[in-house]
This record gives C-alpha cells, structure tokens and sequence, in this order.
C-alpha cells in the first residue's frame, strides 16, 4: 500500500558556483527553474503536497511563483546550512514520507518520482542513481591513493525520500555529531538506515555551474520535440 508523501524542494542555497546567478529563478525554456521542479514534482500523482524551502528575500516571490499550484502547501525559510534548511521543510510535513528534492534539478521525471517513492514505502529510504562512467581516482594532495572499483560507484540523485520522522532523527543527530552530510541519504546512513537505490537518468541534472543551463536547455528542447 502507498504510503503518502510530500515533496521538500531544498531552494535556499547561494549558488556561490554560479557567478551572480540565482539559479533557481534562472530562466529555462521560458520558466524559472524553481517553477519547473515544482511542476515537475506535482505532476506525480504520488507527491500528495509540496513544501518549498528557500531564502528570507525569495519568500514572497516564491509564494507568488507557485500560487497556482494546488499541491504546494508551505513555503519556508531556510536554515544556515542545507541540513537545517531540510529540517526546516520537514517540520511543514504531515505525510508519512518525504521527498526531499533539490530546487536546482527541473527535468526530473514522474518515473524516477515514482520509483524512489514506491520503494521507500516499502524500506523506508529510497534515493535515485546512475552508475558511474568515468574512472574515479582518490587522492591526497594532488598524488593518487588508490582506484575503486567503479562498478561499485553511483552518482546519487534526488529526490531522496524517507519516512520522515526517522529522517528528521537522524538528520538532527548527523548535525549534533558534527558529522558532514553531502546529501540526505548521508544522515541516513548514519543512522543505520539501508537506502535502496532507484533507477535515475543522467537527464535528471543539478543545476550547478552556468554551463549546466545550456545543458538543461538543450535536454528540455528535445523533449519538447518528441
């Protein structure tokens, strides 16, 4: 049986990459990019709400962005850091699950939604993936240790869902422990939580560096061509 889940869509971040642009207002195909993730999410009929978490001068401009759609349900400030923002989001949910999902990755699909919800409700934590291509080197100060196995390696995704009170637990103590978290399924791994990974898509991009607008554009054209 589905479990009911709501969206956190993580927008609070300075984009320091991203040389003076705000990326998540950042136009794409006519769209900010916040507004496509946001629509991205609602067209899941497995997101059941969403909650949008951004910064103290975007509030107002984010609440007007997104009035019309039915499934938002919150906009909040965010934290210091992006775990406390997540917190933050999280406190706003009333489902038993939560898809934490970063507002700079518009061409999510309902497919890869889908999947890592459908999964969590059955484990509890569930998180997007593509394998690695590339070869991976670990190094310390600019000399190679060692070469891991890349079948092994998966770049992880969002949105990263979870039964949202353990998530809420295990995040609070990762920040208590001073424990860096570079992504939520970070915490839950702290917390012993096993975290089943779901089928992602190298579409499904982080908007991060200016370049990667270009790159998103050329993705959203396409589809629109199909």
């Amino acid at each position: 049986m589905r479990k009911a889940c709501t969206a956190v869509v993580v927008a609070a971040g300075s984009a320091r990459r991203m040389q003076g642009i705000d990326k998540i207002m950042a136009d794409i195909g006519g769209k900010p990019i916040l507004l496509r993730t946001a629509q991205a999410l609602s067209e899941s009929e497995k997101i059941d709400g969403i909650v949008i978490v951004t910064r103290a001068e975007l509030v107002q401009e984010v609440r007007s962005l997104c009035a019309d759609l039915p499934k938002l349900r919150a906009v909040v400030l965010g934290g210091e850091s992006r775990a406390q923002s997540v917190l933050r989001g999280l406190d706003a949910v009333k489902t038993p699950l939560a898809a934490i999902h970063d507002g700079a990755r518009p061409l999510v699909t309902r497919e890869i939604i889908d999947a890592a919800i459908d999964a969590a409700s059955d484990c509890g934590a569930a998180a997007p993936a593509v394998a690695v291509h590339d070869t991976i080197k670990v190094a310390k100060n600019g000399v190679v240790q060692s070469t891991p196995d890349r079948s092994t390696l998966f770049a992880v995704q969002t949105p990263q869902v979870f039964d949202t009170e353990r998530i809420k637990a295990a995040i609070l103590a990762a920040l208590e422990q001073g424990l860096p978290l570079t992504d939520d399924c970070s915490a839950a791994e702290f917390a012993g939580m096993e975290v089943r990974l779901t089928p992602g898509s190298e579409e499904n991009l982080k908007i991060t560096v200016p370049s990667d607008l270009t790159l998103a554009d050329a993705v959203l054209k396409r589809r629109e061509r199909r």
